[in-house]
């Protein structure tokens, strides 16, 4: 008799809550502190005045990501408890129709009629509300929201992300600081791109272009307003 070895697969959408949020914190943070910092420049400020304002932009930005993704991800949160109690509610006054509302998904899923109803039933009997928020609301542990991870990660990755083009403040000569910055930020850029497409099981080139290009164009963006606004005053 041939005996079935199971193994725990690490699938890597266990990674998208914390993934996304990391993603998105340190590209914002390069994006954001490194346009920042080249449109200030550009305006032709003293560095001390560059670094300060760069600071400035790390510590708002870093707070402003905590908060809003703390807000957005708990409205989620909110949404599916709300759908978690609405379902809760309509299992305990009409179970059976519950039950056929179930063994509706599997066949249009492509399990016969018979037997998706052996399955919802079998699930129901274990746990009807886990399984009507798996398959009916497309709820589960995995996607489930997770409003202080996402919030933490984001403040965390923004702060580390802002604070490359700080350092290049910190390290470059005045008369190169916009040079600099403006490079070193697409370097980081890039390679967070290939860092996350690679955490998240997609393509890197496509994913590395994707973040430079718009890193890059955000940051010419910046420097033009910056010396047109400096020419001006």
């Amino acid at each position: 008799m041939t005996r079935l070895r199971l193994h725990r697969e690490n699938h890597l959408v266990e990674r998208i809550g914390w993934l996304r949020a990391a993603v998105l914190g340190a590209n914002d943070g390069i994006v954001s502190t490194a346009s920042l910092i080249v449109g200030v420049a550009a305006a032709s400020t003293a560095p001390g005045d560059v670094l300060i304002a760069g600071v400035a932009g790390l510590v708002a930005g870093a707070m402003s990501m905590a908060a809003g993704e703390y807000v957005s991800v708990s409205s989620q949160a909110d949404t599916e408890k709300a759908d978690l109690a609405r379902e809760r509610a309509e299992l305990a006054a009409s179970p059976e129709f519950e039950r056929d509302e179930l063994t509706e998904i599997y066949v249009g899923r492509g399990v016969e009629p018979e037997l998706a109803r052996r399955v919802a039933e079998q699930l129901m009997a274990k746990g009807a509300l886990a399984a009507h928020a798996r398959d009916e609301l497309g709820i589960s542990d995995t996607t489930t929201a997770r409003p202080l991870q996402a919030a933490l990660t984001s403040a965390a990755t923004f702060a580390v992300g802002a604070a490359m083009p700080l350092l290049m403040v910190v390290v470059a000569p005045a008369e190169w600081l916009v040079v600099a910055v403006s490079v070193a930020s697409l370097v980081f850029l890039a390679l967070l791109g290939a860092i996350g497409a690679r955490a998240g099981g997609a393509g890197i080139w496509r994913a590395t272009v994707r973040v430079t290009f718009w890193g890059a164009f955000a940051m010419a963006l910046t420097a033009g307003i910056g010396r047109l606004f400096g020419t001006v005053v």
